[in-house]
């Protein structure tokens, strides 16, 4: 159902800055007459013209490339006006001005994406990731963001529901009859149906925490005793000197965290202050600070100095580290090192062994990472989901609900109860769109049973 809106919005579409064009957008439903009012007459729909922009005196602002969208085959649903000018900011300006003059008013944060999702031209999911495109840090990042754009989400969601609307169709044909119980039969069908929609529910919601790494990058924490090399290591994968290198130990105090990108992934990495046995008061607090990094991390890269002893480490920081989250860095093995008396910490661990000073075996590690990366991702088929804390608010919810109805299958309770359960689970799926269309469950109601049995 289309919900156009009565005014419309104008607003700058790019950058603020010189550049070489930028884009002025408008939407709604005068944007073809403001198009004859500018130029004399609406361009042809979805074809760029080249002319001039002449404000309300008359007076030419700049030559323009103008674009209409006739709605409903425009971004928001509506008329949509798209107009590029060279990129001085002055004249952007002064184009907005001169639409706002003209009856425009100036759209809000969002409000484009918002008017797409009221027309129905996408669902809240994918009005998400048009945020999670534009913000998109990695490769990884951006091809879960294009997906969900074009529907992955809701495509999950839809099996989901259409799974459940069968489901509650099923239950719903008893309500109506006090006298009627669920029959076992049909009982089990809707204990099967459900155990399938939770077990479908519990896929997508285990998919949040890549999510999360998709969009905020994968936190690798640095760690390592004192002058092992770590902040070395950070400046070879940076690319440039990031943190301070002294062959004094201890030189890093406080952590220093740095994105970069590493193959298809974005990794926050987190040098850390140095390990060491007998800190000085300073030092302690560093170590401090060091441990609270590493009760959050999802990545460790361990740097163990290969001229040296094995030094002793944390309990605490030990018992986190994983064949699965830890990679054992062997550094400065220019300078001849190769203590082998390091078990404890290797306990099926890979070994990578570099020199973060001339940036031997570096290339390795950088594949090794790349490699653990790729274990954070949570496949659905063909498709990549990477949801968001609503979507998994929402599944929570939803799984409940499941959970509710499973249990009152189970002492076979009343079928109002059960439904109302049902229809709790459907609502949690259809906020995560944004919408749940009750007819649908009309039809499969009347499609599935007879009413007058």
């Amino acid at each position: 159902m289309s919900h156009a809106s009565l005014d419309t919005i104008a607003a700058l579409a790019t950058p603020v800055g010189t550049s070489a064009i930028a884009v002025v957008r408008a939407s709604g439903p005068e944007c073809a007459e403001l198009a004859r009012a500018i130029f004399g007459e609406t361009p042809l729909p979805r074809m760029a013209h080249h002319a001039d922009y002449r404000d309300r005196a008359g007076a030419v602002v700049d030559d323009v490339l103008v674009t209409f969208f006739a709605g409903p085959k425009s971004y928001t649903g509506e008329d949509t006006l798209e107009i590029s000018s060279h990129g001085n900011p002055f004249i952007a300006q002064k184009i907005l001005e001169d639409l706002l003059a003209r009856g425009c008013r100036a759209a809000e944060a969002g409000e484009f994406t918002r008017r797409a999702f009221l027309s129905g031209r996408m669902d809240l999911s994918q009005a998400e990731a048009v945020m999670d495109l534009i913000h998109a840090r990695s490769k990884r990042a951006l091809a879960a963001a294009n997906q969900q754009l074009r529907g992955s989400l809701g495509r999950h969601l839809g099996v989901l529901t259409d799974e459940l609307l069968g489901v509650l169709a099923r239950v719903e044909a008893y309500i109506d009859f006090p006298d009627e119980d669920l029959p076992a039969e049909d009982r089990r069908i809707v204990a099967r149906g459900v155990e399938r929609v939770a077990a479908g529910t519990e896929r997508l919601l285990a998919t949040q925490h890549y999510g999360e790494l998709l969009r905020d990058g994968i936190k690798t924490v640095i760690v390592g005793e004192p002058n092992a090399g770590k902040s070395s290591l950070l400046n070879q994968l940076v690319g440039r000197e990031r943190a301070l290198v002294s062959p004094e130990p201890g030189t890093t105090r406080d952590f220093i965290e740095e994105r970069v990108i590493l193959g298809p992934h974005c990794l926050r990495l987190i040098d850390t202050a140095g390990l060491n046995p007998s800190p000085a008061p300073l030092e302690k607090l560093g170590m401090e600070k060091t441990l609270e990094r590493a009760a959050e991390a999802d990545l460790f890269l361990l740097v163990l100095d290969a001229t040296r002893p094995h030094p002793e480490l944390p309990k605490e920081l030990v018992e986190r580290l994983s064949a699965e989250n830890a990679l054992v860095v062997f550094n400065k093995i220019d300078l001849g090192g190769d203590q082998l008396d390091i078990e404890q910490y290797i306990e099926g661990k890979e070994v990578v062994r570099i020199s973060a000073r001339t940036g031997e075996g570096v290339d390795s590690l950088i594949s090794a990472v790349v490699e653990r990366a790729e274990a954070f991702r949570r496949d659905q088929g063909d498709e990549v989901i990477a949801i968001n804390a609503r979507h998994a608010a929402a599944l929570g919810r939803a799984q409940e609900c499941l959970k509710a109805a499973g249990a009152n299958l189970g002492v076979a309770g009343p079928v109002e109860l059960l439904a109302s359960d049902l229809r709790g689970a459907l609502d949690a799926l259809g906020e995560i769109g944004g919408k749940i269309d009750n007819e649908r469950m009309l039809d499969h109601l009347f499609a599935t049973f007879c009413i007058g049995k």
